[in-house]
């Protein structure tokens, strides 16, 4: 009997096209069948802080406080390049010290970010679909859109500040802004993990080198909730070659946002993303 293995991933277009490779059989692992949630990305990391789901998709900036759980995925992942979520406000306000902000959620990379460069606001957190229409009914001052709303929000809307600016302002300019990747269970046994990560690793190139199939395959069965347009716009920003497994730079990058979370408190230690990787030179040991 094959090994049921749950795999969370968030409703956003690009988790969604990344994951789907696998839910369409393209893509199929050894011995385990996958079973996939969807859920927002907060309610994600906040199941992953309790150790629900096998492999769960996260914020970046979770991942310290998970690593003893769950080993960091290289494949899956989002960052930013010269973009990314946007501090949003009602066009013509100008914004107090003490704003009020509306934020995806305590664990995202988006609110560590917010947090260091705006300490004195006021912080809500809220479902990142309700964020727009509460800056724009006044429940908050601000709020930092994340997914496909940086590209399709109301034009009673403008943006205070990019969090890619705030980024570059902390980083020191020449690394991509780490978004969102992927962590699996270290429960699992050692040969399992590999397995399952080469599986996550081919379903996400599978699925970026056969877009114009997959891409309107998802919109036909409308699990997509922006039109075909918006959809390229916003896998060309998510989902593209930089997704398939982390690089060097994109380690830099991740090291650079631990280490700014660790000089700001957040954290109670500096960690390296290399250190917390699935080991998977563990295959030619056992094979010699």
């Amino acid at each position: 009997m094959l090994k049921k293995i749950t795999v969370a991933h968030s409703p956003d277009a690009d988790d969604i096209f990344m994951y789907y490779a696998i839910k369409f059989g393209w893509v199929t692992p050894k011995d385990a069948v996958f079973e996939n949630i969807a859920d927002d990305i907060e309610t994600l990391n906040q199941a992953t802080l309790k150790g629900q789901y096998d492999i769960c998709a996260i914020s970046f900036a979770l991942y310290p406080f998970v690593k003893n759980d769950y080993a960091l995925l290289k494949t899956a992942v989002s960052f930013g390049e010269g973009y990314g979520p946007k501090l949003m406000k009602r066009k013509g306000t100008k914004l107090k010290r003490n704003f009020k902000v509306a934020l995806s959620g305590e664990f995202t990379t988006n609110a560590l970010l917010f947090k260091i460069a705006y300490p004195d606001a006021r912080i809500t957190y809220m479902n990142f679909l309700d964020i727009e229409k509460a800056v724009i009914d006044g429940e908050v001052d601000a709020g930092v859109l994340i997914h496909e709303s940086i590209l399709t929000y109301d034009e009673a809307l403008e943006v205070e500040k990019e969090m890619w600016d705030v980024w570059v302002e902390l980083s020191g300019g020449d690394l991509p802004l780490p978004l969102g990747g992927m962590c699996l269970r270290r429960s699992l046994p050692l040969h399992n993990a590999i397995d399952y990560e080469k599986t996550l690793i081919k379903a996400v190139d599978v699925a970026n080198k056969n877009r114009k199939v997959l891409a309107p395959m998802l919109l036909e069965k409308g699990l997509i909730r922006v039109d075909a347009d918006t959809l390229d716009n916003y896998l060309d920003l998510y989902a593209n070659d930089n997704s398939v497994q982390l690089s060097e730079v994109q380690y830099k990058a991740l090291d650079k946002l631990y280490e700014l979370g660790y000089k700001h408190g957040f954290y109670e230690n500096f960690i390296k993303a290399k250190d917390y990787l699935i080991p998977d030179d563990y295959e030619e040991l056992r094979a010699r």
